[in-house]
């Protein structure tokens, strides 16, 4: 009998043991798993970011408000280089020696030197497939008609099992119906959520 009580004394032990360590790592494993793939996001929203600005460039102002317009213009159209020629600062200038220079390359290239791969820009990492949602428009802001863009998605698309709202009780600014994106249709602003 005394044995069979040991027994059940060193399994209730073993068991609480392990359900204080699980209480303990649960905590570190959701904030890994959250910084992990709130920076692969991230990093995919700068790259879109950066492929709307060449965009822009290439089309003079506007951003592209659907992936489909966005790689058919990268892949097809020209960006344009202005070069001066003649330096202002130099004692010996003359205006009249200042020249433009304007050349065109394909934006493609553009997007190739900055690592940006056309075909996958628009998933969201570790969402088996989603999308960012992509909008651009035209607002008047202080009078003046601008170019307005916005692309991102909710935190709970990417977050896995770990988009239950459950999990906030780890981290009180968790909530996986946030939105992680840069640009607002409502100003002229190309910041990220995470900028601010």
């Amino acid at each position: 009998m005394r044995i069979v009580i040991n027994l059940l004394l060193f399994l209730a032990i073993l068991a609480l043991g392990y359900m204080t360590y699980a209480s303990i790592k649960a905590p570190i494993n959701f904030k890994q798993e959250l910084d992990k793939r709130e920076r692969a996001v991230i990093q995919k929203l700068n790259k879109v970011r950066d492929a709307q600005s060449i965009y822009r460039d290439v089309t003079g102002g506007e951003f592209a408000g659907s992936w489909d317009t966005l790689k058919t213009v990268l892949e097809n159209e020209n960006l344009m280089f202005i070069s001066i020629v003649g330096d202002p600062d130099d004692p010996n200038f003359d205006p009249k020696n200042l020249s433009r220079d304007t050349t065109y390359k394909p934006a493609i290239d553009t997007i190739h030197a900055m690592g940006i791969n056309l075909d996958s820009l628009e998933y969201v990492p570790y969402s088996q497939g989603a999308k960012f949602d992509i909008a651009a428009d035209t607002l008047t802001y202080q009078s003046t008609l601008v170019n307005v863009v916005e692309v991102g998605t909710d935190y709970k698309v990417f977050m896995g099992k770990f988009g239950d709202p459950a999990y906030a009780k780890y981290d009180k600014r968790y909530d996986p119906n946030k939105r992680i994106q840069f640009g607002d249709l409502t100003k002229p602003s190309t910041a990220g959520s995470w900028d601010r």
